[in-house]
């Protein structure tokens, strides 16, 4: 749902030609409501939609002939799924010896891999929904950070198997899984138990590292966030702020001592903030060069001046026909944000188009949609 089109996006917002090959009523995701009403429109841009009926013999005929002009295939299904349809790796390596086939999993190959997973599942089994709630009541991430973070890995491993090539002129079958991505995520709370031999707490508990690093009132009645995180940072941000008792005072030099002083500082610090008109706020805060940050909602986002002026929205066409503004990849080539080239397919858009470049005529194409083993909108 999210896993495997979120390496697809991410590839063809860099260029490739991708290909969602999907069911001819087309893929589930797209008729999802609630957290789920978004997955289609945010991860299927700029992909071409080929709708194939795998469960006939023709249909079946058809991925392997695109299979075999591809360079990489990408594929999220169970394990064994594709194996049972003889479009496992094995196979199609012996005819396609350049493929690159990348499976996206719950896990990687050991105790667990045949084990159903989802983002919650890992999350929860691998310390992030810990992490994440305060004790006692674990809560998973606001978004689908697992299956995004894990098809990241996903494309890292594409990218890597595609230079190898280069060289060995071979492709390889590569996996990436969101039970061993969770455990990457939460190996910073890892090394920190082992660093500190102290049990890590959840975040909303946890001892900050830092003496500034908190979440603040503001005079309109919204909140903002603000760190200090050097020493250096602290000496401006007490001069900018008026706190120059705060820099006379030894026990507060080094953040370590600080840390110790919290509940002197903070205080302070809340009361100062709450004399100051936001706009004004927002302006020292900036000026200091501390981290800062408005407490805002995703829809916050459609209007942010930064991501509108600088490329960081793409006007995506929904289903419906309406429009809206979704993020771009977040990267710059040469400054040059990653485009839109085309919006989300509907089922089958380009199946006819996929099936002349595979050497099928017209006649050919119509014989197909008439036996029910691909789909295209009407011409």
């Amino acid at each position: 749902m999210v896993m495997g089109p979120a390496v697809g996006v991410i590839l063809a917002d860099l260029g490739a030609e991708v290909i969602k090959l999907e069911p001819l009523e087309g893929d589930h995701t797209r008729n999802l409501q609630g957290s789920g009403a978004g997955y289609f429109s945010m991860y299927n841009r700029n992909k071409k939609s080929l709708a194939l009926n795998l469960k006939s013999a023709r249909g079946l005929q058809i991925a392997k002939q695109l299979i075999h002009a591809s360079d990489v295939l990408i594929e999220n299904f169970r394990p064994g799924a594709l194996d049972k349809l003889g479009l496992g790796y094995s196979e199609l390596a012996e005819e396609n010896s350049k493929l690159i086939y990348c499976s996206l999993k719950g896990f990687l190959a050991g105790p667990y891999q045949h084990r159903t997973a989802l983002d919650e599942v890992t999350q929860m089994m691998g310390g992030l929904a810990y992490m994440t709630g305060v004790p006692g009541k674990p809560m998973r991430a606001g978004s689908s950070v697992i299956d995004i973070t894990g098809g990241m890995f996903g494309v890292i491993a594409i990218l890597s198997a595609l230079q190898q090539r280069h060289h060995s002129n071979r492709g390889q079958h590569l996996s990436s899984a969101l039970f061993e991505t969770t455990a990457f995520m939460v190996g910073q709370h890892m090394a920190q138990q082992a660093v500190s031999g102290a049990e890590p707490a959840p975040m909303p508990v946890r001892q900050s590292a830092w003496a500034v690093y908190d979440i603040f009132d503001c005079d309109d009645g919204s909140k903002l966030f603000v760190g200090v995180v050097s020493d250096s940072a602290w000496k401006v941000f007490c001069e900018e702020f008026g706190l120059i008792d705060f820099l006379r005072d030894e026990s507060l030099r080094k953040n370590n001592d600080r840390v110790l002083n919290r509940d002197k500082l903070l205080p302070r610090i809340a009361e100062v903030f709450l004399s100051i008109p936001k706009h004004r706020l927002l302006e020292k805060l900036e000026r200091a060069g501390v981290p800062f940050a408005p407490i805002n909602k995703p829809a916050d986002l459609f209007e942010d001046q930064h991501l509108n002026e600088s490329g960081g929205l793409l006007a995506v066409t929904l289903a419906d026909g309406s429009r809206v503004k979704l993020p771009a990849c977040p990267i710059a080539i040469n400054g040059e944000r990653l485009g839109l080239h085309s919006d989300p397919p509907e089922p089958g858009r380009n199946s006819l188009e996929i099936l002349t470049d595979l050497g099928l005529d017209a006649a050919e194409q119509a014989e197909l949609v008439a036996d029910g083993v691909v789909s295209a909108p009407a011409q």
